[in-house]
């Protein structure tokens, strides 16, 4: 999609706290999600530190023009079928919410007046953006990868297939929850030896894991793979993840088939997706490849997703322990990542997934992976950032983690910056660890 209008630096909404510097959520943004109103799920727009009610919206004839399959999807309890209208409804929804919130249109000076129209974000609840059918989490950042397989194989830590497509795996959809929503502390098998035996218990090296995900908006019938020229177009947009993880039964479970358990019981995402129309100016080449590194087959090669396939996001974990909360103390930051410096673009990712024929449906969830750079501020996640827990990590009140501890609190926080243009944020995704029930 173009950069048009909806993009100028110099727009201004009449919901005045969408104006400040710094606001994640201003006119130029306008991301989705889902919250309760009198206890019903209802669609809405983060605008500043509002909410704008978009079947209170359409009832009132904020919408009146745009096609009636657009109308229709508004009153339903999930965005799964509004995304199912693909990229171009999306557009027109955006176009007509920024001439609605915008303080210098007609329409704008109507909808200041309508009392109705928003609600604070502060306090409201809220749910998962979608019905989540299928969830599939990737590998695509070489930064972790290599981190990772440094650890278990110092000598050759890429497997072969690394460089030739972006590895992923089947996570679970019911495990899903949205920001704010706690986490459990998972009991499962462990072993302080490859070969065993395991004992059984709650797991003592529970980790988070920094990532992006992509929203699937318009699908593809079963059989028909995605070409990379036209992945984008199945995607609606993008929100923050923690794949929360379990590294001492990863470690015992992981071989033959990869991640089970020490995956599959709780991730997060934040409540807001924001559409691959709002990011359009912070677009990036993809990660340049090395002389070394060996030519792709043809279907994950196209010259627009070289030129601008990567998303220019900074990210960033935050931690808060029970310590911490009892003394006031605010949450320091872990670490900051680069979304643009991974190995694989979310185009990718979206036509590998479909180049067998898989269908990918509305709602369903593709996430990037752990997010890492070069350097150890950069390390996406506590097995990273302690090496394994050999190198703890040292808080400012003292405390050190290598793992993570009951009653400890992460928040990630993504967001895009570039010159000239008006900064946009993805709002938090945080949840707390919760001890292992019984």
């Amino acid at each position: 999609m173009p950069i048009d209008i909806t993009h100028d630096a110099s727009l201004r909404s009449w919901v005045e706290s969408a104006n400040t510097d710094g606001a994640d959520f201003p006119v130029q943004n306008l991301p989705f999600g889902v919250f309760l109103r009198d206890g019903t799920p209802r669609i809405g727009v983060a605008i500043g530190d509002r909410i704008l009610d978009l079947v209170v919206a359409r009832d009132r004839g904020y919408f009146e023009g745009l096609a009636p399959n657009i109308a229709a999807a508004l009153g339903e309890r999930t965005l799964n079928a509004l995304f199912a209208l693909g990229r171009s409804a999306l557009c027109a929804m955006r176009g007509r919410l920024s001439t609605s919130l915008r303080a210098d249109t007609a329409e704008g000076a109507r909808a200041q007046r309508d009392t109705a129209l928003l609600l604070p974000r502060e306090g409201a609840t809220m749910r998962l953006p979608t019905t989540i059918g299928d969830y599939t989490d990737f590998y695509a950042s070489i930064d972790h990868a290599t981190n990772v397989g440094s650890m278990f194989r110092p000598d050759n830590p890429l497997l072969p297939n690394y460089k030739h497509l972006p590895i992923g795996y089947h996570g679970r959809a019911s495990s899903i929850v949205v920001s704010g929503t706690d986490v459990r502390r998972p009991h499962g098998q462990t072993s302080a030896a490859p070969a065993g035996p395991p004992a059984w218990g709650p797991s003592a090296r529970m980790d988070y894991e920094l990532e992006v995900g992509a929203v699937i908006g318009a699908g593809n019938s079963l059989g028909s793979p995605i070409p990379l020229a036209d992945a984008e177009s199945h995607v609606a947009g993008l929100v923050l993840v923690n794949d929360w993880s379990a590294r001492d039964l990863q470690t015992w479970e992981y071989q033959p088939l990869g991640p089970f358990l020490a995956k599959n019981f709780a991730t997060s995402i934040s409540p807001w997706v924001v559409t691959l129309d709002a990011l359009e100016p912070f677009r990036a080449p993809s990660r340049e490849r090395g002389a070394e590194d060996p030519a792709l087959l043809p279907y994950l090669v196209h010259e627009q997703d070289r030129a601008r396939g990567a998303f220019d996001i900074t990210l960033e974990v935050w931690l808060r322990t029970a310590t911490m909360r009892a003394q006031g103390v605010e949450a320091v930051r872990l670490s900051r990542g680069e979304f643009a410096r991974m190995y694989w673009t979310m185009a990718q990712m979206v036509t590998h997934h479909a180049s067998n024929g898989c269908d990918l449906r509305p709602g369903d969830l593709l996430a990037s992976g752990t997010v890492s750079g070069p350097t150890r501020d950069a390390r996406g996640c506590l097995l990273e950032l302690s090496w394994r827990g050999t190198e703890p990590v040292l808080l400012p009140n003292g405390e050190q983690r290598s793992f993570l501890a009951d009653g400890d609190e992460v928040i990630v926080r993504g967001w895009c910056e570039t010159a000239g243009r008006r900064r946009i944020g993805f709002g938090e995704c945080r949840g707390a660890v919760l001890p292992a029930q019984g």
